[in-house]
């Protein structure tokens, strides 16, 4: 597992910042330099089948049970603590089941555009996005991340293209939109309702939320039922011009962030 580590080991803080698919650490450039300038330790790994982590082919090595505790695991090898968890798609479908099982690690929340799947549909957006997503065996991640985001130069787009030579690379890229879980009877089910309530009953650090608006997977419906699941979260930044991408934007948001929390 591939991560960047940025900034003070002995920070008060540290950033861990999880992505989601088909993206990887890159998606954070734009905010880990105001966290770093604010003296924080970050922490952004690439999940495996993204970035410059392993990419096994075989796609049911991906699952909603491995990917979490890849990241179990990644916060007790690096001894992660004081953590403000950062996180996006399903880089919150995942880490977003890990703080009850060690609430003395994480102190603080930031999350945009994901949800906490628990056995339901997710909605239109989320069921048109896994159909098109099946039918993509060789997804042209670049040319998705250039409709995804109005804005995004060739350059930018060609990095996001960049960990993914050919569709043999894309296992992940395929299998993720498949793990949601979006039936009673799946995977993760469990383990996202338990930890569900522990966000309503038992959260009691300070969070901060930001929504990219024009997202039609996981956009403002959907953060505004996360927002009721989270124990005084305050109302989000909405950022109007923003789809599913919405880290695009991030040194707004992460100076957003930064004040929300007082710093």
């Amino acid at each position: 597992m591939h991560y960047l580590d940025e900034g003070r080991k002995d920070a008060a803080h540290t950033f861990l910042c999880l992505h989601g698919q088909p993206t990887w650490s890159y998606l954070y450039r734009k905010m880990i330099p105001v966290f770093v300038a604010a003296g924080h330790r970050v922490v952004a790994p690439d999940l495996f089948g993204f970035g410059k982590s392993d990419k096994p082919t075989d796609e049911t090595t991906y699952t909603f049970d491995f990917h979490r505790q890849s990241l179990v695991s990644f916060i007790e090898a690096l001894d992660l603590r004081n953590i403000t968890l950062v996180c996006q798609d399903w880089g919150g479908i995942l880490e977003l089941t890990i703080p009850p099982d060690m609430p003395d690690r994480f102190h603080r929340l930031i999350a945009m555009n994901t949800t906490i799947p628990l056995g339901e549909s997710e909605g239109a957006g989320f069921d048109s996005w896994r159909t098109y997503n099946r039918s993509q065996y060789d997804l042209d991640i670049g040319a998705l991340m250039m409709r995804a985001t109005p804005g995004l130069r060739r350059d930018e787009a060609d990095a996001y293209d960049a960990p993914f030579p050919d569709r043999s690379y894309k296992a992940g890229v395929r299998r993720f939109p498949e793990l949601v879980m979006t039936n009673p009877g799946m995977p993760g089910v469990e383990t996202a309702k338990r930890s569900a309530k522990w966000w309503r009953e038992s959260w009691a650090g300070q969070s901060f939320m930001a929504i990219g608006v024009q997202d039609p997977v996981l956009g403002p419906k959907t953060m505004e039922r996360l927002r009721a699941t989270i124990y005084r979260c305050p109302p989000p930044l909405e950022i109007a011009e923003a789809g599913h991408f919405v880290q695009e934007q991030g040194a707004k948001i992460a100076l957003a962030a930064l004040s929300a929390f007082r710093e």
